[in-house]
Order: C-alpha cells, then structure tokens, then sequence
C-alpha cells in the first residue's frame, strides 16, 4: 500500500512484488529476482551452460524456500549459495579423481556462475586481522579457547572465507 493507504500505487506494486525488498533509499532486487534476471539473458544469447547452471541455483533457492514456506532472507540465500559452493566443488574433485573430466569442467563452470553471486571473499590480512581481534577481545591463550574465538569470528566472515580454513588459522594463531 501507499503511505496514503491506498492500493494500486506504484511503491504498492513495487512492495507486493517478492522480488524486491525495500531498504533506505528504495528497493532492493533480490538475489532470486537476479539470478531470474541473468537466467533471462543466458537464454537470450542462446548459452546454454549458463542457462543450465543457473536454473540450478534457482532450484536450490526455490527448494529451501519451500522447504521454510517464506521467502528466504539474505543470510538464508548466503547459506544456500555456499552449500551448493560446496557440493559442486567437491563433485568436480569427484570427477576429476574418477577421470571424468567432461563432468568436472561443467562442475567448475558452475562454480564459477555461481561466485557470481556470492560476496566478495575475503584477504588472508582481513581475515588475519579478524581472528586476532577476536582472539584479544575474548582473551584466549589456549585451544582450549578456540570455542569461543570461533563463535565470535564466523559470524564476521560468513559466506566471505572457508570456514576450515579459518578453524585451521585459529588453531596456528592458539597453539
């Protein structure tokens, strides 16, 4: 609805439509609505690997939205774009250990349409600085810290670093 309260406005239309979501300073497309918008253009220009690895992370979106019955939020999308990260790096490392590398290309280049999507990851210096600051405010000297140094640095590197490769930098920087 309009501020007035009246249906039928413009913002109304904007507002009603799942794809977008507003924040200050106007509407914001969501990574669904995106990921339809490149869809779109895949099949426009006739490409069909990245048609099909889009409609991939598209199915996996709409998958976990059912799955909740509500539209995901953004830490909710994040989740689901580093668990397919995940499943189809490890698939590649599959085919490319059985010699199937046709299969492993493919799975490579939807590893790649999909870092598209994902935000930007973070330096080895970030994330040092990250893990040091965690581990001065929380004041742990041991591994036997490494509990709550990672509770407090996960959540500032999610979606932005390997959460293995952070675990294993804690434990250098604890041990």
């Amino acid at each position: 609805m309009s501020p007035s309260g009246r249906p039928g406005s413009a913002r109304a239309a904007v507002c009603n439509d799942r794809s977008m979501r507003w924040k200050s300073g106007g509407p914001v497309t969501s990574l669904i609505a995106r990921i339809e918008d490149e869809l779109k253009a895949a099949m426009r220009e006739r490409d069909a690997e990245r048609r099909d690895a889009l409609r991939l992370i598209l199915s996996s979106l709409r998958s976990a939205e059912k799955e909740l019955q509500r539209a995901l939020n953004d830490q909710e999308e994040l989740q689901v774009l580093q668990r397919e990260r995940k499943r189809r790096a490890e698939a590649e490392e599959a085919f490319r250990a059985g010699g199937r590398d046709a299969q492993a290309e493919a799975e490579a280049y939807e590893l790649e349409v999909l870092a598209e999507f994902m935000p930007e990851p973070l330096s080895e210096d970030e994330l040092e600085e990250i893990i040091d600051d965690a581990i001065a405010e929380n004041g742990a000297t041991s591994l036997r810290d490494l509990g709550r140094v990672m509770a407090d640095v996960m959540p500032q590197v999610a979606g932005r670093a390997d959460g293995s490769a952070v675990s294993q930098l804690v434990r250098e920087k604890l041990a």
